[in-house]
C-alpha cells in the first residue's frame, strides 16, 4: 500500500500543466468535418455490376449509408421502389422532394445510397441536393 502511494505520488510530480502565454491566442480548430474518403464499389464482375456513386459536397451523411440509417437521419420514406437488388426510397417536406438511389457496392451486400436526386414537390423544378438534404434531416 505505501509503495502505491510512493509511485503515485512520484507519478503526478511528472504531470504538467499548461502555461498560457499573455496575449497568446487559442489554436484555431476547424469545425468542419474531415473530407470523406470517396466510396469505391468492389469491381463489376460477370455477375455483379458496380454502380457509379456521386461525390458531391453536402451529400457526405447520405452517401454510402443504407436504407435503415436514412430512415433514422429523414424519418420513415414517403415512397419505396425494389426494382432487382435495387431501391429507391423518397422523402419529401415543404421544401423539396428528395430521390434517394441504393445500389449494392459489391456482390451479395446490402443496397447503399449511391445517388441523389432533390426537386421542388410544386413544379419538380430541380433544386440543390445539399440544401434539400438539410432542409429534410430531423
Amino acid at each position: 500500500m505505501i509503495a502505491l502511494l510512493a509511485m503515485a505520488a512520484s507519478l503526478s510530480a511528472c504531470v504538467s500543466t499548461p502555461k498560457t502565454i499573455p496575449g497568446a491566442q487559442r489554436p484555431v480548430t476547424s469545425t468542419r468535418p474531415p473530407p470523406q474518403q470517396p466510396v469505391r464499389p468492389a469491381p463489376s464482375t460477370g455477375a455483379f455490376i458496380a454502380p457509379t456513386v456521386m461525390n458531391a459536397p453536402g451529400l457526405e451523411g447520405v452517401i454510402a449509408r443504407d436504407a435503415t440509417a436514412l430512415a433514422n437521419l429523414f424519418g420513415a420514406p414517403r415512397l419505396e421502389v425494389k426494382e432487382g437488388d435495387a431501391l429507391k426510397l423518397q422523402f419529401s417536406g415543404s421544401a423539396c422532394v428528395l430521390d434517394i438511389y441504393l445500389y449494392p457496392l459489391q456482390p451479395g451486400g446490402q443496397p447503399s445510397a449511391t445517388h441523389v436526386e432533390a426537386r421542388r414537390a410544386s413544379d419538380s423544378a430541380d433544386v440543390d441536393r445539399a440544401a434539400c438534404v438539410r432542409a429534410l434531416r430531423r
